[in-house]
Parts: structure tokens; sequence; C-alpha cells
């Protein structure tokens, strides 16, 4: 069963036409925001989707661990999943830390069934036989990631940020030959504006050639979060804050969880935990951006602590770092949040899954609904969709001049009624083949649709 909640955007017919038509080319395009939308008629808006629960798939049971394990990253590696995070404990009463801060590591092959390896690297206890992978600064929130730049050297293929003591210590740069043996790349923090008390992130983005961060930074009291980017992981700019659409709550924001989104690298996708002082419950939402500074917010948690399992708890609810497609699940991502916190031995990890594509949708009930799509120019030859059409569902889509006329023969009475589920269904009309005849002009897609979702969109070359 899909759970839904409000949509943050709700369009109604708009009739100011876009003045340059969007240059689409053949990538994929999520209904994340407004981007594609000209108008919405009828019962049409987008949607948030939550993931649905899966296993628990870690559980902090080892001495060096505890109940206030935190910070969690995921990543893949070649035919291995990586995951780093803090190992830490505190007395249920006082909440007070029982035992100095580590970065403990797992790995596995199918990102269920997790392994924490004797690393034989630090002492605990008299003993090395632990999955401790780093002691000293940065073991509050030591996040790592592999370096896709194809001209980082071979001692720096594995990097990490993570902050010094305190809150306001400043972010320290770490590399790595493999994953396992780090170092610090300097004595100084290389990030120095901020709150860093917090999960702080970086990456390599290819579609800059430039690394990015997302740290912890105060506004007015409120937890926030800054960006900056970097040529050599070392020299920064100047940290600036991320931006909102006007209405947006003011909230505080734990942790970000940003990344390049993969089967749509323009776009970036976050999970960031929201804060809530009265109580101290986190709960993860969802936020997209096409330039990684304006962000648009849904409003509704995709993990609510109803969820299962001792979620309510005081900071019981984090979304990890990570999006993982596992093997023999290439219809889905699988992300991994927190359970349990202050409370017992240990705390958990659970699995949660999402439908490729299907953070946010284009949802139209049962009384239907039509989308107009804004000007665009397209490569290639086929309509791909991803798509649902639940039970009495359906999907029809027209091919449009820039001025709104039809195409024969790719019009709504032509194509195809699309029904049932498919991740990439190519669009077909009656009479009609060969878009291609339209690749590099300005069109417009319109689809009527009834009882259905639509995820994604992209245009492609003829198989």
């Amino acid at each position: 069963m899909r759970l839904f909640a409000c949509c943050l955007l709700s369009l109604v017919s708009v009739s100011v036409w876009a003045d340059e038509p969007i240059s689409l080319g053949r990538s994929r395009e999520l209904f994340v925001d407004d981007f594609l939308l000209q108008s919405l008629n009828g019962d049409i808006g987008l949607m948030l989707h939550q993931p649905k629960p899966k296993e628990v798939i870690l559980v902090t049971d080892k001495p060096w661990e505890g109940n206030t394990c935190a910070y969690y990253t995921f990543f893949q590696d070649g035919e291995k999943f990586r995951v780093y995070y803090r190992g830490s404990h505190a007395d249920e009463k006082t909440q007070k830390s029982q035992h100095p801060e580590v970065t403990c590591y797992a790995e596995s092959t199918d990102g269920i069934h997790w392994t924490k390896p004797g690393l034989g690297l630090f002492d605990w206890e008299g003993s090395k036989a632990n999955n401790i992978v780093w002691r000293g600064v940065g073991t509050h929130n030591f996040t790592p990631f592999k370096d896709p730049n194809p001209n980082a050297p071979a001692k720096s293929r594995y990097k990490a940020l993570a902050s010094g003591s305190g809150v306001g210590n400043g972010l320290y740069a770490f590399q790595s030959p493999d994953g396992i043996h780090w170092e610090l790349v300097q004595e100084k923090p290389v990030i120095t504006k901020g709150a860093f008390d917090s999960q702080n992130l970086a990456f390599w983005d290819p579609n800059t050639g430039l690394y990015t961060d997302y740290h912890r930074t105060f506004t007015n009291g409120v937890r926030a979060i800054m960006t900056c980017t970097s040529e050599d992981f070392v020299n920064w700019t100047d940290p600036v804050l991320l931006t909102y659409p006007e209405g947006t709550p003011n909230e505080h924001l734990y942790t970000n969880a940003i990344r390049i989104y993969p089967r749509a690298p323009h776009i970036r996708i976050g999970f960031p935990t929201r804060y809530q002082p009265k109580n101290s419950q986190v709960e993860p939402i969802f936020m997209s951006s096409r330039d990684g500074l304006h962000f648009n917010r849904w409003n509704d948690p995709v993990i609510p602590i109803d969820a299962p399992e001792e979620r309510d708890g005081n900071r019981s609810n984090y979304m990890a770092n990570g999006l993982l497609q596992l093997p023999g699940s290439r219809d889905e991502w699988s992300v991994y949040a927190t359970e349990s916190y202050y409370d017992g031995p240990d705390s958990r990890v659970r699995r949660f899954t999402y439908r490729l594509d299907g953070f946010t949708s284009l949802h139209a009930g049962k009384e239907g609904g039509e989308f107009i799509s804004k000007p665009f120019v397209f490569e290639g030859d086929q309509l791909i969709l991803n798509y649902r059409a639940a039970a009495a569902g359906e999907v029809l889509v027209e091919l449009q001049l820039a001025d709104g006329t039809p195409v024969d023969p790719f019009t709504l009475d032509e194509c195809h009624r699309l029904t049932g589920d498919d991740i990439a269904q190519v669009v077909s009309w009656k009479q009609g083949d060969g878009l291609i005849r339209y690749a590099g002009k300005p069109v417009r897609l319109r689809i009527k649709m009834r009882n259905a979702d639509i995820y994604s969109l992209n245009f492609r070359l003829l198989e």
C-alpha cells in the first residue's frame, strides 16, 4: 500500500507561456517541482510519497557502539556496500555519554545483511578485534564518500568531512586510499564558518567539476543548512545559506542528506531531518533543487514518527545519508533510517524502499485531470513514462506544437491507453511513430490521466 502526503505545490490553469522553450534533450525529468508544469486542471496535482518500511539491517550492540549511534553514511563501492557511523552510548536517565565516541564500519554484498569486520586498527579495552575505523578528531560525525573525480590521486580516492569538538570548531578534511585507512589532509579545519555538530557532507559534482559541501549552521537560533564549493577539497568558497520558496516554514533542519540524483544528475535531492525542540522529536522530510542552492521543500514527513518502530522518542528518527540500488532490485531505491535513541542498550537502522523516481509524482484522482507542459525541445524518437495506473486508471498523451496545436497523429484520440504499472513505458499512438520529426522543435505535452501517477518522463532514441 502506498502512503501519500499533501502536496506542497498546487497549480491552477496558467495563461502565461514561457518565453523560451526548455532544453530537455534526453534528460529524465522528475515531478519534484513545477519545472515542466504550465497548467493543471481538474483532480490533479503534485504529490509526496513515503517509502515502504522493510527489515532492520543493523543493530548497534557492540561495547564500543550503543544507544546513541548516529550519522550513518551508506554508499556502493563496486560489488560491496559500505556504511560508516558513530559509535556512542549514553545513560538512559541522564543522557550523559558513557564512553568515548568512535567511528564504526560495516559492509554488505546485498545492502540487507551487514557484517562488522574485525579491522584490527584501533584498541578498545585492550583489543583491536573490532570494527572501529577511526579514532581521534572527527568521530562525532565522520562522513565519507568515494571520490569519482578522475584526477583524484590514489591516496585520496576516498574523502571525508568531520567536525572537531564543540559546535563551531570547524570541518576537517580526511583522505584514504581504500576507505579503511584514514588520515587528516591537514591539521587545521578546512571550513570554519558554521556550526558543525550534525552530519555534514560533501561530494564531487561531475557537472561542475567541483566538490560541494552541505553543513549545519544557525540563523537566529534555528538550525539551518549552508553550502560551499572547492576545487581541491581544501580551499573552500565562503558558505552561503540554502534558500526556499516564500512561505516555507522556518524550521530546524538537523541533517541534510543531500546528493545528486543518479537517474537525473541535474537534480539534487535531500532528506533533511526536521527537529522539533519542544519534544526533541525528529522526522525526515524531502526537498529538491536544480542549482544546489534554491530548494523546494515538502512539509509532510517521508518517514513519520508512527512508522515502525520506536521513532517517537528523543532524536529517534534520522534519515541516513545514502541512496542504494540493491542487487535484484533494479526498480527501487533503498534508503535507511534510525529507530530508538537513548533507550535501551542499543539502537537500530531500518531499510525503506522507494520506487525508482518515486519520491513525488504528478497524481490524478478518480475524477481525473489534465496536465499541459511548458514548451520544450527534446532529442530522440520515443517518449518514456515511469507511471502507475490504479484500478480503472489510465494515462493518455498528446504532442502539441508550442502554440497548443495538436500534432497529428500524436493526439489524445490516437494514443494507446496506458494502464498498469511500468518504470519505462514507451508511449505509442495508433497511426504514429517517429517522434524524431519533431526533435529540436519547440513542442508541448498534454496528458490526461485518472487514478494514476507519473513519476518521471524522458525521451530516448529508438531501441
